[in-house]
């Protein structure tokens, strides 16, 4: 297809949803998990969970309820980002492990927004762990870890660079090698 005409199928398109009375939704960066981003989207019983949504408006606030997980009712109210909802709540300590949808709904026009927590029972490890030792990849070592011929090897080597430069620069003078 033509790149004219797949511009003017996706503009038609764009135009009929604007006409039909915004019927796309626009959940952005939560990736389309309904509006509520639950964070940490993993928690055991204990842990703190924080809400944020962005689908109520600038200066939007939102009546939660995370009974779902026995955390009971929280209040989403403006936070420090523009545009965003913010609410915190604790993980009861009763929490069996599983997936609990979090529901909350805007106080200005009554829209329902979703988001999930993944309760378990062992803590994920929340520390990077980096790795240790050398890596056999077959290149160097051929000095070993001495660090006297190691810097032997690097001061031969730019005296071979100097070198190596000398005699160019002598042949671009044309004083012959």
């Amino acid at each position: 297809m033509p790149r004219t005409a797949a511009r003017l199928l996706t503009g038609t398109a764009f135009a009929v949803a604007a006409a039909a009375g915004h019927a796309v939704p626009a959940y952005g960066a939560d990736g389309g998990t309904g509006g509520l981003k639950v964070s940490p989207s993993s928690a055991v019983p204990g842990d703190q969970v924080t809400v944020t949504t962005a689908a109520c408006g600038d200066g939007g606030s939102a009546a939660g309820d995370a009974g779902a997980v026995g955390a009971g009712r929280f209040t989403l109210a403006p936070g420090a980002h523009k545009g965003e909802a913010v609410a915190r709540f604790r993980v009861p300590p009763s929490a069996q492990q599983g997936t609990y949808e979090i529901v909350a709904q805007c106080a200005e026009d009554g829209r329902k927004i979703t988001g999930d927590l993944v309760v378990t029972l062992s803590p994920v490890p929340q520390q990077q762990v980096y790795p240790r030792g050398s890596v056999k990849t077959g290149v160097g070592g051929a000095l070993g870890p001495d660090p006297v011929l190691t810097a032997a090897g690097v001061a031969a080597l730019a005296v071979a660079a100097a070198g190596g430069t000398w005699l160019l620069h002598r042949r671009a003078r044309g004083d012959g090698i």
